[in-house]
C-alpha cells in the first residue's frame, strides 16, 4: 500500500513538474512573440514624425531658457491654429484639454507664445515652418545681442552701454531666450504636416461649433532636459556626479575651435618676435535660431566667412606676399552668438602666452560683419568713438578707413564711414577692445540697425540673401552657377584683399588682387545649400566624408565635439590657400619623420580629392598650409568660474530621448473601461493558472494510472 501511494505521489510530482514545464514553455512562447510582435504593434499605433527639431534648455550664469517635456513626454489632443481666433479654442473652450497646439509660422510671435505659456490647458507646440518666410521678419534673438559681453560698460562708453545709443536688433522679440514649461518642436517636413492636418480634420475637427467625438487625434513629444535653474547648478551638480562616479553630467559647455592662418608662416610652437606686426581680419561662423541646431544664418554668418575666405584666397596669389613688411591673421570665430566664445577665449590665450601671437603683435583689426544686404552696393565702416580719443590709435584708423574706401575704387562696392559718435555694432572687435586700445574697423551693410530682417533665425536661409538659380540645372551645374549674390560677395573680398594689401606694407598695383566669384559661388552652394558636392568631396579627407550631406547644413555651435562647419572652414581654407606638395601619404599624415626644415612651420593633410576622369577611383594628394585650430570654450569653464560675468558661460542642457508621434487616442472613460476589463482578465488567468497548477496530479496523469496496483 506505501509502495502504491508513494508511486502515485511521483506520478502526481511528475504531472506537476509536466504543468509547470508546459506554463512556462506557454509563457516564453508569448513573451517571444510579443518580443517580436511589439514593434509591428507600435508601428500600427503609433506615427513617427522624423523631421522635426526640437526647442532645448540652454542655461547661463543667471538664467534657464529653452523648453522641456515632462520626464515621460506630453501628450494632448491636436488642435490647428491657423488664425488669432482658433486660439480660443485651445485656451477656453475646447473640452478636451490637455491640446497640443500645431501652429502655422507667421503666428510664431511673442505675444501669442506668452499666451500659450500662461496656461495650463497647453501641453506642448508643434510649429510648422512658414513658406515663404514672414514678410514682416522674425527674430527670436534680443534686441541687443550679447549685451554686457562687449567693450560698452559702466567704465567704457556708458552712453553706449546696452544699446542705449542703437538698437541693432529692433525686429529681435527674445522668443529664443525665454523658458517654456512645455516642449516645442518645428516640423520641417511640409509633407509630415500635412500628415498631421489630416489627422486632425479626420478626428478633431468642431462641426458646428461642437465638440468632436473620440476617438481623436493625439501627439507626444518628448523632450525631457536634466539641468535646472543656471550655469553654477547645473555644473555643480555634474562636478559631484562625475566625482563620485553617479549619473552622467547634466549639461556641457557650449564649446568648439576657432579656425586661424596666417599669410606666412609662423612657428606655432612658440611666440613669434615682439617686433613683428600682425593684422587680424575676423569674422564669426556659427549662428544660433529658437530650435536646435536650425541655424542657417546666411546673412549673419555664411556670407561674411565666405567673404573672408575668398579674400584670403586673392591675397595668396599675390606674388609678393611673402615678403610683405607686416603678416596678416585669418581668423574664423566659433560661438560668438553667445557671448563671443571664440574671441573671449583668443583673448585670454594671448593674454595668457597660450598662443603664439601676443597682443602686443597686433597692429590692426578688421572684422567682416554682415555684408550681404547691401543696398546700392553700400558698404558702411564703423569704428569705435571711444578708442578713437587716443592720440595714438586714431591716425591708425584714419589710415585703416581710407586703405578700404581707396580699394574700393574701380569697384561695384561703394564704402562710407559711419558717423564717428556712434558705437560699433555687436562684434568680436569688442572682445579685442576689453583688452587693449586697438586700431580696427567693423565693415557691416548696415549704417544703424541690422537689414537683417531674421537675425538669428530659422528663415535666415539662402533666399534671405537673394540667392537664385535658373530651374533645371543639374547639381554639378548649379554648384558652379554664379549667382549675383556671389559676384557681389566677390566684389567686396576684392576691396578687403586690396586694403589688407596696403595695410600690410604691400606697394605693388593693387588692380590685380581679385576674388573669384566662382570660388564665392561654391562656397555658398556648399555652406548654405548641400554639403555634399564634388567640390568639398575633393577637398576633405576621406575619414570626414561622412560630415558632407543633402540638407542644407546648419551652423550652431556644438558641445565637445568638432562641429560640421568649422571642420569645413578649416579644409576649404587650407585648399584656397595652401599649396598641394609632392609628399606621399605617410610622409604627409607624419611630417615629423622628413627632412624638410619647414615641417614646424606648416600643417599637412592628406585629402581624399577628385575623381579620376577614366575611373571611379579618387587621385589623393597632400596639401601644406597654415591653418590651425584653437580651442573655443569660455575661459569661464577652464577657471571654474560659473558665475562670471566677464566670460560667456552658456551651457547646453543633456537630454534621453528627443523625438515626437502621433496617435488616436480613446475617451477617459474607454480607457477606464479597458483598464478595468484588463485587470479582470489578468485575475482570473492568475486563478485559473493557480487551480491548473494546484490539479496538475488529476489534469496531467495518464490514463493508466486509476488502474494501479499496490502489492
Amino acid at each position: 500500500m506505501a509502495a502504491g501511494a508513494g508511486w502515485r505521489m511521483g506520478a502526481g510530482a511528475r504531472g506537476g513538474r509536466g504543468a509547470e514545464t508546459l506554463f512556462r514553455g506557454l509563457l516564453f512562447c508569448v513573451l517571444g512573440c510579443g518580443f517580436c510582435w511589439s514593434n509591428s504593434v507600435e508601428r500600427k499605433i503609433y506615427i513617427p514624425l522624423n523631421k522635426t527639431a526640437p526647442c532645448v534648455r540652454l542655461l547661463n550664469a543667471t538664467h534657464q531658457i529653452g523648453c522641456q517635456s515632462s520626464m515621460n513626454g506630453d501628450t494632448g489632443v491636436i488642435h490647428v491654429v491657423e488664425k488669432g481666433q482658433d486660439l480660443k479654442w485651445v485656451l477656453t473652450d475646447g473640452p478636451h484639454p490637455p491640446y497640443m497646439v500645431l501652429l502655422e509660422g507667421e503666428l510664431f510671435t511673442r505675444e501669442l507664445m506668452l499666451q500659450l505659456k500662461g496656461s495650463s490647458r497647453i501641453s506642448g507646440l508643434a510649429v510648422a515652418i512658414s513658406k515663404p518666410s514672414p514678410a514682416q521678419g522674425f527674430s527670436p534673438g534680443l534686441k541687443c545681442p550679447n549685451d554686457g559681453f562687449g567693450v560698452y560698460s559702466n567704465d567704457y562708453g556708458p552712453q553706449y552701454a546696452h544699446c542705449n545709443w542703437t538698437v541693432w536688433n529692433p525686429l529681435g522679440n527674445g522668443l529664443a531666450y525665454e523658458d517654456f514649461n512645455f516642449p516645442i518642436f518645428l516640423l520641417e517636413d511640409a509633407n509630415e504636416t500635412q500628415v498631421i492636418k489630416q489627422c486632425y480634420q479626420d478626428h478633431n475637427l468642431p462641426q458646428n461649433g461642437s465638440a468632436p467625438e473620440y476617438p481623436l487625434c493625439a501627439m507626444q513629444l518628448f523632450a525631457h532636459m536634466h539641468a535646472v535653474t543656471n550655469t553654477v547648478t547645473c555644473m555643480r551638480r555634474s562636478s559631484l556626479q562625475t566625482a563620485f562616479s553617479l549619473n552622467p553630467e547634466v549639461c556641457d559647455a557650449l564649446s568648439d575651435y576657432n579656425v586661424w592662418s596666417t599669410l606666412k608662416p609662423i612657428n606655432t610652437s612658440s611666440k613669434i618676435d615682439p617686433m613683428d606686426e600682425v593684422i587680424i581680419v575676423a569674422t564669426r561662423i556659427d549662428s544660433h535660431s529658437f530650435f536646435w541646431n536650425v541655424a542657417p544664418g546666411a546673412e549673419s554668418a555664411v556670407a561674411s566667412f565666405v567673404t573672408h575666405l575668398a579674400a584670403a584666397e586673392a591675397l595668396h596669389k599675390v606674388p609678393d606676399v611673402q615678403v610683405l613688411p607686416r603678416n596678416i591673421m585669418f581668423t574664423f570665430f566659433q560661438g560668438e552668438t553667445f557671448d563671443y566664445i571664440g574671441s573671449s577665449r583668443m583673448v585670454y590665450d594671448m593674454k595668457m602666452d597660450k598662443f603664439p601671437i601676443r597682443l602686443d603683435n597686433i597692429h590692426s583689426f578688421l572684422e567682416l560683419s554682415q555684408v550681404a544686404l547691401r543696398n546700392s552696393s553700400l558698404l558702411w565702416v564703423h569704428t569705435d568713438p571711444v578708442s578713437r580719443r587716443n592720440e595714438s590709435v586714431q591716425p591708425q584708423v584714419k589710415t585703416l578707413v581710407e586703405a578700404l574706401i581707396s580699394s574700393s575704387l574701380g569697384t561695384n562696392v561703394t564704402l562710407q564711414e559711419v558717423d564717428q559718435s556712434q558705437p560699433l555694432p555687436p562684434s568680436s572687435f569688442q572682445r579685442f577692445l576689453r583688452a587693449k586700445s586697438i586700431p580696427g574697423v567693423v565693415l557691416a551693410d548696415h549704417r544703424t540697425s541690422f537689414q537683417n530682417r531674421y537675425y538669428q533665425s530659422m528663415y535666415d536661409t539662402a533666399e534671405n540673401i537673394l540667392m537664385k538659380y535658373p530651374e533645371g540645372l543639374s547639381p554639378e551645374e548649379t554648384l558652379d552657377y554664379v549667382t549675383d549674390t556671389a559676384k557681389s560677395l566677390a566684389e567686396v573680398a576684392t576691396v578687403v584683399a586690396r586694403a589688407l594689401y596696403q595695410l600690410a606694407g604691400g606697394t605693388g598695383n593693387t588692380s590685380a588682387i581679385q576674388a573669384d566669384p566662382r570660388t564665392v559661388s561654391r562656397m555658398l552652394y556648399g555652406f548654405l545649400i548641400k554639403t555634399n558636392n564634388s567640390w568639398f568631396q575633393s577637398i576633405i579627407k576621406q575619414d570626414l566624408k561622412g560630415l558632407l550631406g543633402d540638407e542644407p547644413p546648419q551652423h550652431y555651435i556644438a558641445v565637445t565635439t568638432l562641429v560640421n562647419t568649422t571642420q569645413l572652414v578649416q579644409y576649404v581654407l587650407a585648399n584656397l590657400t595652401g599649396t598641394v606638395v609632392n609628399f606621399t601619404k605617410e610622409e604627409c599624415l607624419n611630417p615629423e619623420k622628413t627632412p624638410n626644415p619647414e615641417k614646424e612651420m606648416y600643417v599637412y593633410t592628406w585629402v581624399q580629392g577628385s575623381r579620376d576622369p577614366n575611373s571611379t577611383l579618387r587621385v589623393p594628394f597632400c596639401v601644406q598650409s597654415t591653418v590651425h585650430l584653437t580651442k573655443a570654450a569660455s575661459p569661464a569653464f577652464e577657471l571654474k568660474q560659473w558665475g562670471s560675468t566677464e566670460y560667456s558661460t552658456w551651457t547646453e542642457s543633456r537630454w534621453k530621448d528627443i523625438r515626437a508621434r502621433i496617435f488616436l487616442v480613446a475617451s477617459k472613460e474607454l480607457e477606464i473601461i479597458t483598464l478595468v476589463v484588463g485587470i479582470a482578465i489578468l485575475i482570473l488567468s492568475l486563478l485559473a493558472t493557480y487551480f491548473i497548477n494546484a490539479k496538475a496530479h488529476v489534469l496531467f496523469s495518464s490514463p493508466g494510472d486509476g488502474g494501479a496496483v499496490a502489492y
